[in-house]
């Protein structure tokens, strides 16, 4: 089929042009991915590509967010370098904006909120990272510190470093967060090892540890919620 240029649909089936018209919730998330990259290659439109970029990740913008440079110059003719950077640049944003709307609820009163605070920093991670919170007595934020950064199936955490930023902080207690790309929330052997230790170290400090989260995408899995600490 010959390809059909944006530049000849009707005024309000554009991208740009339907945005102006009736907004930016008007659009699909092809068309406003197809604003970003501005044009598609010989055969397609730039929102027929961005189409099949978005199937290509289940039509799920977080799954597109952990796609690489590479993923996208690879797998579809007509995105250079300079359209991915831009496709991946947006969505990180995107993930930093829902980080700051995240921080002003900095109160931790369940496994739920810790989970808020955890999700847009590591959700869309190819490799595990550890996280920690630091509370006060109000169980209040009073830091987020990274403790590891790993490969895909594990990192390593020094605990003595998680402690040593507490006692810095003069926190109360903690809560340990970290991801598991596989998706799956079954903790470890080496995750439940962990966050014994964790707490029983923590214990002479007179610091408590409230509870472990791990982060599987739109899902996690709590310690404290299952009785583990």
């Amino acid at each position: 089929m010959e390809k059909i240029s944006i530049k000849h649909w009707a005024e309000e089936d554009r991208p740009r042009e339907k945005m102006m018209l009736k907004g930016v919730s008007a659009l699909s998330d092809s068309e406003l991915l197809a604003i970003l990259i501005g044009s598609g290659n010989d055969k397609e439109s730039a929102v027929e590509l961005c189409k099949r970029i978005l199937q290509k990740a289940d039509n799920n913008l977080n799954k597109l967010g952990r796609f690489s440079v590479n993923d996208l110059t690879s797998n579809f003719r007509g995105v250079g370098p300079a359209k991915a950077i831009t496709i991946i640049a947006a969505l990180e944003l995107g993930r930093r904006r829902k980080s700051e709307e995240v921080v002003e609820r900095k109160k931790i009163n369940s496994s739920n909120d810790a989970y808020a605070i955890f999700y847009p920093i590591l959700s869309d991670l190819n490799h595990e990272e550890t996280w920690a919170l630091l509370l006060d007595r109000s169980n209040k934020v009073v830091s987020t510190m990274q403790v590891s950064r790993g490969g895909i199936s594990g990192t390593v955490v020094d605990i003595r470093l998680i402690l040593r930023e507490a006692i810095n902080h003069y926190a109360s207690s903690i809560v340990l967060g970290h991801n598991h790309p596989s998706g799956s929330c079954t903790p470890s052997p080496q995750d439940t090892t962990l966050t014994k230790k964790l707490k029983e170290a923590a214990q002479w400090m007179d610091i408590s540890l409230l509870d472990h989260i791990i982060v599987c995408g739109e899902t996690y899995y709590s310690f404290a919620d299952n009785g583990i600490i």
